[in-house]
Order: C-alpha cells, then sequence, then structure tokens
C-alpha cells in the first residue's frame, strides 16, 4: 500500500468504530467525566456531568486507577528486574551487567523531562475506565531525554494481524503550524510556511501511522516497522522512516474475541449499577426534602401571602377566617416509611461496585500470630488466585511493554555503553524483565513457606536417619534465595569464588585439626616423660 492508502484505511478504522466511542462515551460519564469527550466537545471550563446525584461510582474508579501505579510502580522500591528469558544465560557477570543497565533505565524513565509519571497515571484511569490505554515512547525533540506521551483513546485506532498481534497503529494528530514547521521544516507541504507567517498557532489534521514493513514498501531495510507522518489537509506525505520498535504500548486489559479494542471487566460490571445508584440518590434525596420541608396545602382566600416556610418566615391569614373549619395553612403528610429501604438499597449497591473495581481484593490478607504456616500458605494463595485477573495484564501488556520499548531505544541510543561490554552470555539474548507487585511478593512468599515446610520435613527425618540432610543442597538453595530476595549480585560471590574459599576454609580446618592433633601429642608426651622422671 502507498501512503494515500493507508490513509484511507486509518480512515475506515475511525468509521467502523464509532458505535463503539458511544459506548466508552456512556463509560466515561458514570465514571470518568473528565474523558467524557468522546462524542461531543468539552469547552476549557465546563461543568463536568452536572446531572450526577452522587460521587460514588467516580470514587471506586479513581480508588482503583490510583491503585495500579502504588502497587505495580512504587517509587520507594526497585519495580523491575532486567534479565534474560533463557536462565542459563544469567551469570554472575551477566546480572552485574543487567543490574547496572536497570538503573540507568530507571533514572531515564524519572527523569521529570521524560514526564513518565503524567503519562502513566493518565494512562492508569484510562486503563481502569476503558480496559486500554495509548502511551507513546520516543526520544525528545532534542534527543537528550525519553518523552512519554498518553494520548485519548478516541483519536487512535489499531487492526491486529493474522496472529493477534497489533499490526496498524493510526493515530489522528491536531499539531500547530508552528509545531510542524518545527518538527518536520522542509519536508511539509509549501502552504504549511504559508500558514506558519499568518496563522501560526491554528491548528492542522495529520496522520501518525505505524505499520507493519510489508504493509508499505521493501525498503524497511530489514526494520519491522514504518513510521509515518501524513498531511491530511494538503493531502502530503510528510515522512515516512523504518523504525526498530512499533512506538506505542497499547496495553489491553481484557479482549474478545472478532475485536482489536479491549473493555474493563470492572465499568462493564459496574455500568448497570452506576446507572441505578444515581437514580435511588435522587429519588432519596427527592424524598429527604420532601420530608424535611413538605409541601403545603392553603385554604384559598384565608391565606393572604406567599408561603414562608423557610426560618423565621412569616404568613399572613386572614383574621376572620374560622379554624374551626381547618387550618388554613398545613403541610401534606409524607409517608417517610421508605426512606430506610432505599438507604438500604444504597448500600448494597455501593458494596456491589467496591466489588466491581476489586477493591476487595487489594489487600494482602491479614494473618495473626496464632496462625500456623499453612493456614498462612492458604490465605496467600487465595489472595494469589483473586488479584491475577488484576495484576496479570498490567505486568506483561502494560509495564512489561513500557519496559521493553524504553530498553530498545536506550540500548540503540547507546545509554547503557559500547556493546562490547555487554559479557559474552548476553549477547544475542532475549532480554525480559521482571516486576515487583503485592502478586510477586506473596509468590516469593509461598516459596519462603515451601522452604520452612521442607525444613520440618528434614529436621523429623534426621530423627529417624541422620543421612536425610544430604537430600538438600544448602548452597544452591541459598543462591535461590538471595536471588529471591532481589539481594545485588555485587555483594555475591561467583560459584568458583566460593568453591576455592570453602577449600581454603576446608584446609584451613584440616590445618587446624593437624596442629590440635599435634598438640595433643606432645601434650601426651610431655606427660609420659614426667611420669617416667618421678618414677
Amino acid at each position: 500500500m502507498d501512503a494515500k492508502q493507508l490513509r484511507e484505511t486509518v480512515d475506515e478504522l475511525f468509521k467502523r468504530r464509532s458505535q463503539f466511542m458511544l459506548l466508552n462515551q456512556e463509560i466515561a460519564e458514570n465514571f470518568y467525566p473528565q474523558r467524557a469527550d468522546f462524542t461531543v466537545r468539552k469547552e476549557i471550563g465546563d461543568e463536568y456531568m452536572p446531572d450526577l446525584m452522587t460521587s460514588y461510582p467516580i470514587l471506586v474508579r479513581r480508588d482503583l486507577g490510583d491503585q495500579f501505579s502504588s502497587m505495580l510502580r512504587p517509587t520507594d522500591k526497585d519495580w523491575f528486574h532486567t534479565v534474560p528469558r533463557d536462565s542459563d544465560r544469567e551469570t554472575l557477570d551477566a546480572k552485574r551487567w543487567l543490574e547496572r543497565a536497570t538503573n540507568i533505565q530507571k533514572r531515564a524513565m524519572f527523569d521529570p523531562a521524560a514526564k513518565f509519571t503524567r503519562a502513566t497515571k493518565e494512562g492508569d484511569h484510562d486503563f481502569a475506565t476503558f480496559g486500554q490505554c495509548v502511551i507513546s515512547v520516543r526520544l525528545n525533540r532534542d534527543a537528550n531525554a525519553l518523552l512519554y506521551r498518553c494520548w485519548h483513546l478516541r483519536d487512535v485506532v489499531w487492526k491486529e494481524n493474522e496472529e493477534g498481534d497489533i499490526a496498524l497503529i493510526g493515530r489522528k494528530w491536531k499539531p500547530t503550524y508552528r509545531d510542524l514547521d518545527r518538527l518536520f521544516g522542509a519536508k511539509n507541504h509549501s502552504k504549511i510556511a504559508e500558514q506558519v507567517r499568518k496563522k501560526p498557532f491554528d491548528e492542522t489534521t495529520c496522520y501518525h501511522i505505524i505499520c507493519e514493513a510489508d504493509m508499505y514498501n521493501d525498503e524497511a531495510k530489514r526494520k519491522p516497522y514504518w513510521s509515518i507522518y501524513y498531511d491530511c489537509e494538503n493531502e502530503h506525505l510528510i515522512e515516512a522512516v523504518p523504525v526498530y520498535n512499533r512506538e506505542y504500548a497499547i496495553p489491553r486489559w481484557q479482549t474478545v474475541s472478532g475485536s482489536q479494542y479491549a473493555f474493563s471487566p470492572a465499568t462493564i460490571v459496574a455500568l448497570p449499577d452506576a446507572r441505578l445508584i444515581q437514580s435511588m440518590t435522587y429519588t432519596l434525596l427527592e424524598a429527604g426534602e420532601k420530608a424535611t420541608n413538605p409541601p403545603m396545602i392553603a385554604t384559598q382566600d384565608a391565606v393572604r401571602s406567599d408561603v414562608s416556610i423557610y426560618a423565621g418566615g412569616i404568613t399572613w391569614v386572614d383574621q376572620e377566617y374560622d379554624e374551626r373549619l381547618g387550618a388554613a395553612l398545613r403541610p401534606i403528610s409524607q409517608d417517610t416509611s421508605g426512606i430506610p429501604i432505599g438507604m438500604d438499597m444504597i448500600r448494597d449497591s455501593r458494596m456491589l461496585l467496591h466489588e466491581a473495581f476489586y477493591l476487595n481484593k487489594l489487600n494482602l490478607p491479614e494473618r495473626g500470630p496464632e496462625m500456623t504456616a499453612y493456614e498462612v500458605g492458604q490465605r496467600v494463595q487465595q489472595y494469589i488466585r483473586s488479584a491475577m485477573p488484576l495484576f496479570g495484564p498490567m505486568e506483561d501488556d502494560y509495564n512489561g511493554a513500557l519496559c521493553e520499548l524504553t530498553f530498545d531505544i536506550l540500548m540503540r541510543a547507546g545509554a547503557f555503553g559500547s556493546t562490547l561490554d555487554i559479557p559474552a552470555s548476553l549477547r544475542g539474548a532475549d532480554i525480559q524483565f521482571r516486576f515487583e507487585s503485592p502478586l510477586h511478593d506473596a509468590i516469593e512468599e509461598q516459596k519462603g513457606h515451601k522452604l520452612l515446610e521442607v525444613k520440618a520435613l528434614i529436621a523429623e527425618a534426621m530423627a529417624m536417619d541422620n543421612s536425610a540432610i544430604t537430600v538438600i543442597d544448602a548452597n544452591t538453595a541459598l543462591r535461590d534465595a538471595l536471588s529471591g530476595i532481589k539481594t545485588p549480585a555485587e555483594w555475591i560471590n561467583d560459584e568458583d569464588t566460593a568453591r576455592m574459599l570453602n577449600q581454603q576454609n576446608q584446609a584451613a580446618a584440616q590445618a587446624q585439626q593437624v596442629l590440635g592433633m599435634m598438640q595433643q601429642g606432645s601434650d601426651v608426651a610431655a606427660t609420659l616423660s614426667k611420669v617416667t622422671n618421678e618414677a
């Protein structure tokens, strides 16, 4: 396909997705009013959804979105580690190089110029609400720092290939003429320079298209993707460059066959309850207002002024009116017995919303001092089963995609130093990322409980046979345990050094034993000599 055909393909993808945007608009109006501009245009200063009666659906969505960063990307710990996919390549030299690379990558990601925290914060709430988000990773304009941007789902479409991977991404972009001129200069259409002089801050419409290499032409020079910028207003190809990576990370929470777009299981489940709780809240507010400020019955011609039912108000009544005929002004009696039932119904809806957003599954299970290791282990296993649907997609498709894109960009930019410094065991290796989260902490804790169970079994077995201790390789177990708690590789001796030190310790122990025997023999000889002399 040429650039114009790619542009037409992206246009068609936007057209087919129009019904999906209506669903996202409905979800946003109930859970994320700030993003409720999928099908309507919001002006700066417009009030967000003034018709909502309660903010509880917004609060539970906010809590879930905020939990993602605190649980999966905590700033007070190293939440990702670079490791080779083939564990046999993970020598001690490889661990040291990867630890250094991890530290460099972390500093680059959290550089204020990179805007990583801002982009992921926006992405977290899109992910919680709509089940997907779009974050781009690239070098900034000056190529001296990374740049992360979260894009509105309204402006991005994508298409899968035959294997279910995203093969084509199209982003609708509205840059100013000034921005286009700064970024592409002479590559722009000739009309852009004129617009820069006349109206530099007016917007135009462009597409940024990322596609697999064989979709565009065969001149990608073995690079897997093309990055294409297209000026839609002037029907002009601005730039087409082969690239090594896809630039956009598009994590998807829960997908269904037949659609390249995902959804949030939290909001899909909670949407009926969100609508219901708004209606119930309105009814209860109206009932409460009637109970405290009831409607009044006034006798015609007896009441001579407006009814003033506010504090300190006076209502004038004709002095000739006979009160024996009934009060000239009286409230309509109200039956408020249904209000407690309504409050119970709202509490039930709140509980369902709380569960729909997994907020009852985010805390690690409590444990008491009286619990056995088995009981704690069973609770942790239950937590893992409950939390896996939440953490699994985010670690692989979200954090993993961002880290892999970042690592690839930094590696090609030379941020990790010369490729000649890479240990031989890592050259050509496939690199992956291992993440820290409450889920992984729980899994590692399970390994600790298993070790305690093994220790108890060995102790029981040794009561019958002392040779049972030889079943366990203590050195290997210790290395695995140190690796499990992420002990820095610089602190650990490699196996050859440990073997040499062990041999030295054994030799020293043997020498000490020989000296002890010699001392003992000397003492015996001295004793015999003394006894002989006395005799």
